[in-house]
């Protein structure tokens, strides 16, 4: 039984070489401004995928508050990061693409296109008859910009935030496991094989694949359920020729898409949930802080990873404490509150007093 509840995509994890310049793209292009943390510190829990070694980095947690999962964006400090060698291709394991939510398709193709930013001439349709594009950051990162009808407040961007994720998988059906079972996409929006007019332009794109869209049948709740809004995923594969695992010789935080992570309450029962389905927990940071928050800098909770059936990493993260307004040391402590109630709309708002309008302010 599933006693656990998921609020949402909380962030789409991002190593980069240069916090503050990817973060002033993201910024621009995607509306990123509201810093919810900012940590330099050791990731002492992450040794099986940082080479056995405790590693500095610099992380920044930045949200649109429009609505959307925000980005963590990641950086080692005193090792130099690690790119992939060559392009990611569909049919590569892992994460390919993360999905952006816009108001609307065409004028942010407009858009993109007057900022100098490489986008299709036109915009595609993806297998559900849904206008869609894709575009690459300058360093390398595959988006997918996806219309979307839910949004928490209007600050007149186009884009809000993470929308959800394409994953590279070698069998779909076993990834559901991880995919519908444990974090709950069950429904099917399309699944079909086909070469796709839309992949076009990307790598390995002009070839056969299976692609399946979820969606949940049941809209998410918890604290931070409305500004997080709801997400998709979509798992693809080419079964006659899988590719690459895309983080394969490299390390959690080198440079690309190195986890997907979900905001949730109930870390307990969620890790005996998903060890049932045979997805334990690969780190924990429960073990090793005997019960106690996790101080995350300027937040603090729980946090939690399992791999999918090809290692991708999917991160949970139970929030204890987050800053509403900082300058006057207010801190929301969520254990004190019904874990299924969203937040009152006038609080989540004062996120917005954390807005970066320029970097290290």
């Amino acid at each position: 039984m599933k006693d656990y509840i998921i609020s949402g995509i909380q962030q789409m994890g991002i190593g980069v070489k240069n916090v503050e310049e990817v973060w002033k793209w993201y910024i621009d292009q995607f509306g990123m401004d509201c810093r919810i943390f900012e940590d330099e510190a050791v990731a002492e829990l992450m040794l099986p995928y940082t080479g056995g070694e405790k590693r500095s980095r610099h992380a920044v947690l930045a949200m649109n508050l429009q609505s959307g999962g925000g980005f963590e964006i990641w950086q080692y400090k005193g090792r130099e990061p690690i790119s992939i060698k060559e392009n990611i291709m569909i049919g590569d394991l892992g994460i390919i693409a993360c999905k952006i939510k816009a108001k609307n398709i065409q004028e942010s193709l407009e858009l993109y296109q007057k900022n100098g930013i490489t986008v299709p001439a036109a915009s595609g349709v993806d297998p559900s008859g849904k206008m869609t594009f894709f575009m690459k950051d300058p360093y390398g990162n595959i988006f997918q910009l996806v219309e979307a009808n839910d949004w928490f407040r209007n600050e007149k961007k186009g884009t809000g935030g993470a929308y959800g994720a394409i994953i590279g998988v070698s069998d779909i059906d076993k990834a559901r496991a991880v995919y519908s079972d444990i974090l709950g996409y069950d429904k099917v929006v399309y699944d079909t094989t086909s070469i796709f007019s839309d992949l076009a332009d990307l790598p390995g794109g002009n070839k056969e694949c299976r692609r399946v869209l979820l969606e949940r049948s049941k809209s998410f709740t918890g604290a931070f359920s409305k500004v997080l809004g709801q997400s998709v995923i979509e798992l693809i594969t080419t079964p006659s020729k899988p590719g690459k695992k895309i983080f394969e010789g490299r390390f959690w935080g080198d440079p690309g898409f190195i986890h997907l992570c979900f905001d949730m309450h109930g870390m307990d029962d969620l890790k005996n949930f998903s060890e049932s389905k045979g997805f334990p927990f690969t780190v924990d940071s429960r073990k090793s802080h005997e019960g106690n928050s996790f101080d995350m800098g300027e937040a603090a909770g729980h946090f939690s990873y399992i791999e999918d059936p090809d290692g991708t990493l999917i991160e949970f993260v139970e929030t204890h404490k987050v800053p509403i307004l900082k300058k006057l040391g207010w801190y929301l402590d969520l254990r004190k509150r019904n874990p299924n109630n969203p937040l009152p709309d006038w609080i989540v708002k004062t996120l917005r007093f954390s807005r970066v309008k320029k970097l290290n302010q």
